[in-house]
C-alpha cells in the first residue's frame, strides 16, 4: 500500500474471477515481499466484466464512488495495481478489508 501524498492510494490486488461470490479474502504477501489484497468476484473474465466487478467491490468496501477507483496496471492479469482517489483516511479502511469480523 502506497500513498503518494496527493490523496491517491496504490495497492496490489490478486483477483479471482468466477469466484462464486464478490468478496475479499484477506491480505497475502508475494515472494518478493509485496503485500496484496485477495479478492474474488462472481463475474467471468470476459469483456472486462471481472475488472468492472472488482472496481465496484473495492468502491463499496472503501466507501467511495466507483469513479474514484482505477486499475492502473494488470488489466488482463490476475495481479493488478489499483489506484484510489480518496484522501488520507482510506489507508486504515483498506487495511481492514478482508479481515474476518
Amino acid at each position: 500500500m502506497v500513498s503518494d501524498g496527493s490523496g491517491k492510494l496504490r495497492f496490489g490486488v490478486r483477483l479471482t474471477p468466477k469466484g462464486g461470490r464478490d468478496a475479499f479474502d484477506g491480505w497475502a504477501e508475494a515472494p518478493g515481499g509485496a503485500r496484496y489484497l485477495k479478492a474474488r468476484v462472481s463475474a467471468p473474465p470476459h469483456d472486462g466484466m471481472a475488472n468492472e466487478a472488482l472496481v465496484r467491490l473495492l468502491a463499496k468496501g472503501l466507501g467511495v464512488a466507483p469513479s474514484k477507483v482505477r486499475i492502473v496496471s494488470g488489466a488482463t492479469s490476475r495481479l493488478k495495481t489499483i489506484e484510489v482517489d480518496a484522501g488520507r483516511d482510506l489507508a486504515q479502511t483498506l487495511a481492514s478489508l478482508g479481515k474476518k469480523s
